[in-house]
């Protein structure tokens, strides 16, 4: 989470319209701390809904959550509390990882293999702290991804989702010798990916997660971040919602008056990648809105954006720019329970180690 962020080659509105327009044609308990029941899914409730090799699910959307950040709590511990206050299961348990610590880890493996309710996870790895994009592109922490790579082999053969220094916008420095550029983002993403595939890890899915605010994608450098289409399997966004987001689409497509040609991350994403799931990586309602009007229009809306095959819910009361806790407000726990176990996130029951 990091909550700052058109391109200048402009989006032609007529041609968004368009893929939009195909596009569509083919596409409770209140908050306490009380330990409701846990709804999980059966399997055999609905034989016809896999997922693919990509963990793309057939039908509906994966429902996930980044459990009790900035709590202290740890992390099984955070999620069982999470699922009890939603009353639902996480098919998603996003978690975040730095430098060299090594992944997934033992929690995080028990809870992929939860006999009762497997689950998938999202790794978020930033590689290095210190290093600039462009010396890790330049193979200063091969040793390190080597490392993380017999790992990986040794211990978790499961498909996971993986993504590499998430929100680059944020950190781009677009001086001349920088390393930190658009382009060394891009090189960097690509080297680890490649690395990774040539040690033998060939079960991450790779996720590329951009800040999904307006003021970012109108630098000139913006369109420079991606790595490209072979080294990336889904498309990312991380959005907030504060008072001046009143639903779910005001959410997913953010626009700004100061760019009138940015069309919304959204309805970008529609046109730049008509081939990839999109995965709404992070979001939030902060607790100067309303959140149970909010998370009912999430459930109103989210078939109107068929493309949305992931939706991870950032669960926190000590978030950067205030409380998202699902359940901090009147009504809020029961919305968001109830979202939590609406049949489109239901439909597609999570592969079994």
């Amino acid at each position: 989470m990091q909550l700052r962020g058109i391109s200048q080659t402009a989006t032609n509105t007529a041609v968004i319209l368009a893929v939009i327009a195909v596009l569509a044609g083919c596409s409770t308990a209140e908050g306490s701390n009380a330990r409701a029941p846990v709804a999980v899914k059966d399997p055999s409730s609905s034989p016809s809904c896999t997922a693919t090799s990509r963990l793309i699910p057939s039908c509906g959307a994966w429902w996930g959550v980044a459990p009790e950040v900035f709590t202290g709590a740890p992390l099984e511990h955070a999620l069982h509390g999470a699922e009890a206050r939603m009353g639902a299961a996480a098919d998603v348990v996003h978690v975040y990882h730095r430098g060299s610590e090594l992944f997934p880890t033992d929690a995080e493996i028990r809870m992929a293999r939860d006999p009762a309710r497997p689950r998938l996870l999202m790794i978020n790895w930033k590689p290095s702290l210190d290093r600039t994009w462009a010396e890790i592109a330049d193979g200063a922490l091969d040793a390190r991804i080597d490392r993380l790579a017999g790992y990986l082999r040794r211990t978790f053969p499961e498909r996971f989702f993986l993504t590499l220094h998430h929100e680059p916008e944020n950190d781009v420095d677009a001086s001349s010798g920088s390393g930190m550029q658009a382009t060394d983002y891009a090189a960097m993403y690509r080297h680890v990916v490649l690395r990774l595939r040539a040690d033998g890890v060939k079960n991450a899915v790779m996720v590329m997660t951009y800040m999904g605010a307006p003021n970012w994608a109108a630098q000139p450098w913006f369109e420079d971040l991606y790595p490209g289409d072979d080294v990336v399997d889904w498309v990312a966004m991380d959005p907030y919602a504060d008072s001046r987001v009143d639903d779910f689409e005001g959410l997913v497509n953010k626009t700004r008056k100061e760019y009138p040609d940015w069309p919304g991350f959204y309805r970008w994403m529609q046109a730049r990648f008509p081939g990839k799931p999109v995965m709404v990586a992070e979001w939030g309602v902060f607790q100067q809105g309303d959140k149970r009007a909010f998370f009912e229009s999430v459930r109103r809306q989210i078939k109107r954006y068929p493309q949305i095959k992931a939706l991870l819910y950032f669960d926190s009361p000590k978030a950067p720019r205030g409380d998202t806790s699902f359940d901090a407000g009147t009504g809020a726990g029961r919305a968001f329970s109830e979202l939590a176990r609406d049949p489109y996130f239901r439909s597609t029951p999570v592969p079994r180690p």
